[in-house]
């Protein structure tokens, strides 16, 4: 069934406008942006194929490549999503800019597994924080297995001054899918901790993420 098949006050453009985008569910909501579907595929259908089963946070860490493998996506609705995929993540970085980010630890949590979730490497990366804890910036800043002898504590701290950071939140990504800290993990944090605190930077946390995942390390007892 097409859009044009549905009564009017059914058809998700209609629906949102009358009743608002929380009446939607996400099938439609992806069916507005993406307007029309394909010989053999209405909206709806391509709509859930692409939300798959990861939903609409697995969607969100799409890349160009990923979205040139879903036949009937042509280009300019592959560029139509990933720019509001890039403005949720713009929309978050400023909120974290705007306000103490443990006010709303969840957006921290919500922003960095947007961030580094879909990469196929680990990477890791500090999120520097103002004495009133409002982000100063995100920096990837080592890529590879994480252990002590491939993230430079001296370089994390150098990076911490240049910021003028008063607190860190440290966050890696786990590309095999679990967020379950490993002893590694453990022993770096404690050691960016000490060196930190040399320089009179707070580490808050290190938060851990994978594709739909994310753990606090803080949360957990573990910091």
């Amino acid at each position: 069934m097409s859009i044009k098949d549905l009564p009017l006050d059914a058809r998700p453009r209609e629906k949102l406008l009358g009743r608002g985008p929380q009446a939607l569910s996400d099938v439609e909501l992806l069916a507005i942006l993406l307007r029309t579907g394909m010989a053999g595929k209405n909206v709806f259908q391509l709509s859930e194929e692409l939300l798959g089963s990861d939903g609409i946070a697995g969607l969100l860490q799409a890349t160009v490549q990923s979205l040139q493998r879903v036949k009937g996506l042509g280009p300019a609705k592959q560029a139509e999503l990933l720019a509001v995929f890039e403005l949720s993540r713009r929309a978050l970085s400023q909120r974290l800019k705007e306000r103490e980010v443990f006010h709303t630890p969840g957006a921290v949590k919500q922003y960095l597994h947007l961030q580094l979730a879909h990469k196929n490497h680990e990477v890791f990366a500090v999120l520097f924080l103002d004495s009133q804890n409002r982000m100063l910036a995100l920096e990837e800043l080592f890529r590879g297995t994480l252990s002590q002898t491939s993230v430079y504590p001296r370089e994390v701290v150098m990076r911490a001054l240049h910021h003028q950071a008063a607190a860190v939140v440290l966050s890696h990504n786990h590309p095999s899918g679990s967020v379950q800290p490993s002893r590694a993990d453990e022993h770096l944090t404690q050691t960016l901790k000490a060196s930190l605190a040399l320089v009179d930077v707070r580490v808050l946390d290190h938060i851990i993420v994978s594709q739909g995942k994310t753990l606090s390390m803080a949360e957990q007892g573990l910091m």
